[in-house]
């Protein structure tokens, strides 16, 4: 499937329910008490009909889907959740590749990011919010993102893999991906403020 007509289909969603659409399409979100973390993604992507997918090239060839969730501060605005996983970090191939050649660029030059309001840890439902197209476009996003990669390409060089932190970077950050803090898995992560550029223009 196109981008476009998976954005064209996915704003067909705009305004309705996801948990409702589960139940629809099938996607268990509680078994046994335990949530399936991904069940709104998986929603999605059986909606478009489109494969489950977590390869390092993008999902679906020429394009990546990502969901990210909304929720509501006391004060009643609305904001970003949580920070977004890009892709893996592999210490020798992040090390031995340029930006421009990188998964991470990849991964971010044609994605198509699905918004959905999160409202509590029970999930009594979960609007779609919007579907926003991203292509790294913006001059002076792609040069941070660019200097946010090279920052980490010189720590693993001159102090080693373990010395990632969610600590390093502007927009993008390299931090533990898994269970526990023990994990020694990493993964750049978008953060919060690039999320709130794409989604709310701000």
């Amino acid at each position: 499937m196109e981008r476009k007509e998976a954005l064209r289909k996915g704003k067909s969603l705009i305004g309705k329910d996801l948990r409702t659409l589960a139940d629809e399409l099938g996607i268990t979100v509680f078994r046994e008490g335990k949530k399936n973390k991904g069940w709104a993604g998986h929603v999605i992507e059986r909606y478009l009909g489109l494969p489950l997918n977590s390869a390092q090239s993008p999902n679906f060839g020429s394009w990546e889907l990502k969901l990210v969730s909304l929720k509501y501060l006391k004060t009643g605005e609305l904001t970003v959740k949580e920070t977004m996983a890009i892709t893996m970090i592999d210490a020798y191939n992040v090390l031995n590749t340029p930006f421009e050649e990188s998964h991470l660029l990849q991964k971010l030059k044609k994605m198509l990011i699905f918004a959905r309001i999160w409202e509590g840890k029970n999930e009594p439902r979960s609007i779609l919010y919007g579907v926003y197209e991203f292509d790294l476009t913006n001059k002076e996003l792609y040069e941070q993102i660019k200097k946010d990669y090279e920052l980490v390409r010189k720590t693993i060089k001159e102090k080693g893999f373990n010395a990632l932190t969610g600590k390093i970077g502007v927009y993008i950050q390299p931090r533990t991906k898994g269970t526990g803090h023990g994990s020694t898995t990493r993964a750049f992560y978008a953060r919060k403020n690039l999320l709130k550029k794409i989604i709310f223009g701000k």
